[in-house]
């Protein structure tokens, strides 16, 4: 059986910034493949980069060196609006704080991501409607985010995230503003819906339970990833 195409993968991967004269690499070499449908938490502790290597593998900044490959594209030779349709069509993305807009109801801030691709209105609200029932919020969705609560914010996040059908959602701890019960709540509807519709999951998280429920566990330390054994 042929190996899967990785739906994301970086190689030797290098981050330096600037402090003065001084010059601080962050990200040190940083190589890694996701397969389809594969679960992998990054760990590590508070500034060792996991944010910044979250941001580079999903196309938000730009490596120093080393490549980063989505859906087999070099992200570094298409230029910034290539950059985003890649990111729209094969990458989902969900943060600590939901960044979810006030104003908009849950249906039209998952439905965003759909408009911007160009679909029509109609298929945009019924592929929206579908995803907040999957994720348990069918009655919800036209509530706007201060009527909901934490857990219901960050599942609307999480719709969000995966109403464009992507191949790969990252996401940058995901259950950090939740109490335990709800985390575990979203902790098992992440597993859900990657049992589901097959999509990865790249999770950066100081949650050590959420971790370990990944198929793999890697820890950033020294501007590297080492293996951790679940």
């Amino acid at each position: 059986m042929n190996k899967q195409e990785p739906v994301l993968a970086c190689t030797d991967l290098v981050k330096t910034y600037s402090q003065g004269p001084q010059v601080v690499e962050v990200l040190q070499g940083i190589n890694l493949e996701v397969a389809p449908g594969e679960r992998i938490a990054i760990v590590g502790s508070s500034g060792s980069g996991k944010t910044t290597l979250l941001n580079m593998l999903g196309g938000l900044d730009l490596p120093t060196s080393g490549t980063v490959k989505v859906a087999g594209k070099n992200l570094a030779e298409v230029n910034e609006t290539e950059r985003g349709m890649l990111r729209n069509r094969h990458l989902g993305f969900v943060y600590q704080f939901h960044h979810l807009l006030g104003e908009f109801t849950a249906l039209e801030n998952v439905a965003m991501p759909l408009l911007i691709a160009g679909l029509d209105k109609l298929t945009v609200n019924r592929r929206s409607e579908a995803m907040l029932g999957r994720v348990g919020l069918a009655a919800r969705v036209s509530h706007k985010p201060a009527e909901l609560s934490g857990g219901e914010r960050q599942r609307v996040a999480i719709a969000r995230a995966l109403v464009t059908e992507p191949q790969c959602v990252l996401l940058d701890e995901p259950t950090g503003n939740l109490d335990g019960r709800t985390a575990r709540e979203v902790q098992a509807l992440m597993t859900e819906l990657n049992k589901e519709l097959g999509i990865s999951f790249v999770i950066v998280t100081h949650d050590e339970q959420l971790a370990d429920s990944m198929e793999r566990k890697l820890e950033l330390r020294d501007g590297k990833l080492h293996e951790q054994t679940l």
